[in-house]
């Protein structure tokens, strides 16, 4: 009996429907017993050796607890009937789950920065901690930090690009050591590069400062923090051979291309002849970044040795108008993820979406595989996991602002346990369940 499954494939707008095959399971079998006699004459020899093939895979999967492949952006799994299920791991719910939840205590991880640190800096509902991510047709694959490990062995993973990708980097530290000896790990900072090494593993997983992916004035990993951003649009190699050697790769770029201007530069800082333009085109700018981008990628990286993945834009939670709040208010004092399932809000920018999927999808095209890890939708429900003003100022608080705490909220980065563990055990599903 023929089963369509309309699945998403993880790419924003795009679906296709494919057509499977129902697998005879043990109930199936059960209930067909009275066939049996019949079947044998009917069938010849080769449908009775794929029988017990097929019956030797059912077997095997209660024994092993079940199957599961990733492949562009769906989870396919044998299922405890024997059925071959196909979902799409970015479209589901969140659900209450304090449990199983969180996946780690905050106190407990000894590498945490100050940046993500809400209960620590004052925030007493802690709800934000226990919601878990549920696919519609499927359950996200537990993270198993032991088994992660084993697979980072001899390994470098890496993650690039800006304090969002350091808050998902920073949740996968904390995911991990838990289940590593005190003894046996490390936290190394070198200029961009921070090093979290695991030594009973021999493997690392690093972060790396780069927030517009190609050179710029905001390189600087504490002082970036500049009024007018200029990026050297078509300059990427300074940054680029500090990822070359690594086994996988996890880019992100967003936030940083949303200013409304910003200067490009043809040339270096310190030629004379360089050339700056002050350009208000954000996608153009954006795209001729990924470009710079793409290109070093086509023709610097090992496919046959290293995975790519791109992370899709995380969504802040400035314009509570898009919630039903006034629009005055932001995340301050969000306490419940949005429910309503075709929330989209306005700090999800489509445009940047598509021209990084019509980038990667050029890539592609030339035979360079790059992941595509769409977390927006699902992060955009959560206008409750920001830090807000649960985090350390660099910058201590005006009077003024104090009277009015959601003036110098950030509704931007995302406190920890949290909204970053979902997107790591995504990453994780796509790591533990494809070939490398």
């Amino acid at each position: 009996m023929n089963h369509i499954y309309r699945i998403e494939t993880g790419q924003m707008g795009y679906h296709q429907e494919i057509k499977t095959s129902r697998k005879m399971g043990s109930t199936d079998q059960r209930a067909a017993g009275h066939h049996a006699s019949s079947w044998i004459i009917r069938y010849n020899l080769h449908s009775i050796i794929g029988s017990f093939l097929l019956a030797f895979v059912v077997v095997t999967f209660y024994m092993t607890g079940g199957t599961e492949d990733v492949v562009q952006g769906q989870v396919h799994q044998i299922s405890r009937k024997g059925l071959i299920q196909r979902c799409n791991l970015f479209s589901g719910r969140w659900v209450y789950d304090n449990e199983s939840y969180p996946l780690y205590k905050e106190q407990e991880c000894s590498f945490m920065v100050e940046d993500f640190v809400c209960q620590k800096h004052g925030r007493k509902d802690l709800e934000y901690q226990h919601w878990r991510w549920q696919p519609h047709d499927c359950d996200l694959p537990r993270f198993n930090a032991t088994a992660l490990m084993e697979k980072l062995g001899g390994k470098r993973l890496i993650f690039v690009g800006d304090s969002l990708m350091k808050n998902q980097w920073m949740s996968m530290v904390c995911m991990v050591e838990s289940s590593l000896a005190p003894s046996f790990k490390s936290s190394i900072w070198k200029g961009n590069l921070v090093t979290f090494e695991s030594k009973e593993y021999n493997a690392t997983i690093d972060f790396y400062w780069s927030p517009l992916l190609v050179e710029s004035n905001c390189d600087d990993p504490i002082n970036h923090h500049v009024r007018n951003r200029i990026a050297r649009i078509k300059a990427i190699e300074k940054h680029a051979r500090q990822w070359t050697d690594a086994d996988i790769v996890v880019f992100g770029s967003f936030m940083w291309w949303l200013e409304p201007t910003m200067t490009l530069l043809w040339g270096s800082f310190e030629s004379p002849d360089a050339v700056y333009k002050r350009v208000a085109m954000k996608l153009r700018r954006y795209e001729m970044a990924l470009e710079t981008w793409s290109d070093w990628l086509e023709f610097n990286i090992n496919t046959t040795r290293t995975q790519l993945f791109f992370m899709s834009l995380s969504p802040y939670h400035k314009l509570a108008g898009d919630w039903g709040m006034p629009e005055d208010q932001n995340c301050y004092n969000e306490t419940q993820p949005i429910s309503r399932m075709d929330y989209w809000g306005r700090g999800s920018d489509k445009g940047m979406m598509r021209t990084a999927e019509g980038v990667i999808q050029r890539l592609e095209s030339k035979g360079l595989r790059i992941q595509y890890i769409n977390i927006t939708q699902l992060s955009d429900y959560r206008k409750d996991g920001h830090t807000s003003i649960y985090k350390k100022h660099w910058e201590a608080p005006t009077e003024e602002q104090l009277l009015d705490p959601k003036s110098y909220s950030d509704c931007v980065h995302w406190c920890l346990p949290g909204v970053p563990d979902v997107w790591n055990q995504i990453l994780y599903a796509y790591i533990m369940l494809q070939d490398s």
